[in-house]
């Protein structure tokens, strides 16, 4: 099925790994021209050339940059508009998750992680209004987490500022139609390099990586039983982001493998 994103001019950030670069990977295999930005200079530009090798330099266009630096997204903005002349889809995908429980979250660490899932989101929205707007087939796509709705004890400080996002982005939603369709997908497990970091630090360290994922499963009830793939979260965000999905704003789709609990 053709989904229409052929041609369109897609930003994705935190695209350099993970459930990003697979979504960088989905736009431009759909025929959309995508620019990505993240933090590390290194892997963002190994990304650029494997990208522009697969799908041609004219279509890629990458930037190292904080999305908390608001200078520097809009200068990324302008850059995009300029290589590209527009941009009809916004990914926003920055940010991880911080593990600590109320006891043991200071004020800064309250600070620091309300400042990274707001402006996360504030930054890029702002600096690519405009293009989304004058395109004629605006849409914002925000990678979110299961826990804005369902939240972890040990996770307290992410599962409020989750919550908080999403409610940010139902906001944006009324505000931003007819112009702009805001929707979020909620992520449960997902492998990425967040879980490969907690497999690298386990105590068994004879515990093969299959054999870690395949318990961790388990433990966390997945219906499905298993870690969801990247690409499965990248082709949700592909979907909601085209034109397939024309009718569906302030909408949220889950990609947890069944393993919430809310209705």
């Amino acid at each position: 099925m053709d989904i229409g994103l052929k041609g369109k001019t897609v930003v994705v950030t935190g695209g350099s790994s993970g459930i990003g670069l697979a979504a960088v990977r989905v736009f431009l295999e759909e025929g959309a021209r995508v620019a990505l930005c993240a933090r590390g200079a290194d892997r963002l530009a190994d990304a650029e050339a494997e990208l522009a090798g697969t799908f041609g330099a004219d279509n890629v266009f990458a930037r190292a940059l904080s999305v908390l630096d608001k200078d520097a997204v809009a200068s990324f903005a302008q850059d995009v508009g300029s290589r590209f002349g527009d941009c009809q889809v916004l990914v926003t995908n920055a940010g991880q998750g911080r593990v600590s429980t109320f006891a043991d979250t200071g004020d800064e660490d309250w600070r620091d992680e309300l400042e990274l899932k707001f402006f996360s989101q504030l930054h890029p929205i702002r600096a690519f209004e405009t293009m989304l707007r004058t395109s004629g087939a605006g849409s914002i796509v925000a990678v979110n987490s299961l826990l804005a709705y369902q939240p972890e004890p040990h996770m307290v400080c992410t599962s409020a500022a989750r919550a908080g996002v999403q409610n940010l982005l139902k906001s944006l939603a009324t505000e931003f139609a007819p112009d702009i369709r805001v929707n979020s997908i909620l992520l449960g497990l997902v492998d990425s390099q967040q879980w490969q970091r907690r497999f690298d630090a386990r105590e068994d360290q004879s515990q093969s990586r299959d054999d870690w994922y395949d318990a961790l499963a388990r433990q966390k009830k997945i219906p499905l039983g298993r870690l969801g793939d990247p690409h499965e979260a990248a082709r949700a965000i592909a979907f909601l982001a085209s034109p397939a999905a024309s009718y569906i704003t302030g909408a949220r789709l889950e990609v947890s493998g069944g393993v919430s609990r809310f209705v």
